[in-house]
C-alpha cells in the first residue's frame, strides 16, 4: 500500500541531531513514501551528512536563513533538482541564550532581534522562497514548529514565548494570504523533549517533568509524535486544515496549571 506522501517532495528545516524534532519528523515522512531535502547551518554540515547518507536521493543544503540571498539561492538550487516542492517543515528558533536570561525586561534590543529575525522572519523568508515551487504542484503545506508558552506563560521560556506569539500569528497571517493559491499553513505546538535545542532553556528539566506529571496522559512526546503530525498535515488527510495551532503534548494544554 503506498505511502501517505507517495510522490510527494518535502524541504526540512533546521536539522542538526537525532533526537531532534526535524530528525524524528524525517523519520515519519520517508516511511511514508516522501522525498526529502534538508536545510541546516554550517555548524551542523558534517553531522547532518553523517544522518542522512543512508536516505535515498537527500538533498542537503547549508542555508543561514537570516540571509535571504542564501534562502533565496538554496531553494533556486533546489527547484533544478525537483520538480516543485509539495511541503515544507520549519523547524527554526534561536537567537542566543542571553535572551532566555533572566527576565523578560533584560532582554537586550540586540539578542531580542536576532531572536525575532531567526525565529520568526525566517518563516516569512522560507515561504516566500518555496511558494512558487509549491504553485507548480498546484499547492502544497508548509508546518512550523511552535510551543504552548506563545499562548500562555511558562516560566522558564521567557523572551522565547514571546517569539512563538509571534510566530503563531504570521502562520495565521501567511495561511490566509496563501489559501488561494491552495498553499495551507499550520502550526504544529509539541511538548517538550529531550532535544539539544531545549537544553539550552533554563529550567528546562523542571518543565519536562511538569508537563509529564500535569498532561493528562501522564507523559511527555517523542520526535516520532511530531512526524506523525507532519504526516497527517502535509498529506491529503489534512487538505482543509489551514491556519491552525495543532497541539502534540500529550494533552498539556488542556490544563490550566
Amino acid at each position: 500500500m503506498a505511502g501517505l506522501l507517495e510522490g510527494k517532495i518535502g524541504v526540512i528545516t533546521g536539522l542538526s541531531e537525532r533526537h531532534g524534532y526535524a530528525w524524528g519528523i524525517a523519520q515519519a515522512c520517508l516511511r511514508e513514501g516522501a522525498k526529502l531535502a534538508f536545510t541546516h547551518e554550517a555548524r551542523y554540515a558534517r553531522h547532518v551528512a553523517d544522518l542522512t547518507a543512508d536516505i535515498p536521493g537527500a538533498i542537503l543544503a547549508e542555508v543561514d536563513v537570516s540571509d535571504d540571498a542564501q534562502v533565496e539561492g538554496a531553494f533556486a538550487d533546489l527547484g533544478e533538482k525537483v520538480d516543485g516542492i509539495d511541503f515544507l517543515v520549519h523547524a527554526i528558533a534561536g537567537g542566543g541564550a542571553k535572551a532566555l536570561m533572566g527576565r523578560v525586561t533584560d532582554t537586550e534590543r540586540a539578542d531580542f532581534r536576532v531572536m525575532f529575525e531567526v525565529s520568526v522572519y525566517s518563516l516569512i523568508a522560507l515561504t516566500r522562497a518555496v511558494e512558487p515551487h509549491m504553485r507548480k504542484r498546484g499547492g502544497g503545506s508548509v508546518v512550523a514548529l511552535t510551543y504552548y508558552g506563545g499562548e500562555k506563560v511558562v516560566l522558564g521560556y521567557k523572551a522565547m514565548g514571546i517569539a512563538k506569539a509571534a510566530l503563531d500569528s504570521t502562520g495565521r497571517y501567511l495561511a490566509a494570504e496563501l489559501g488561494p493559491d491552495n498553499i495551507r499553513v499550520n502550526l504544529l505546538s509539541l511538548g517538550p523533549a529531550r532535544t539539544m535545542a531545549a537544553r539550552g532553556i533554563p529550567m528546562f528539566l523542571e518543565m519536562l517533568h511538569h508537563a509529564e506529571k500535569q498532561s493528562p496522559l501522564r507523559r511527555n512526546v517523542d520526535p516520532v509524535d511530531a512526524g506523525n503530525a507532519v504526516v497527517y498535515l502535509c498529506s491529503d488527510l489534512g487538505r482543509n486544515v489551514s491556519g491552525e495551532i495543532l497541539h502534540v503534548d500529550a494533552g498539556f494544554n488542556a490544563i490550566a496549571y
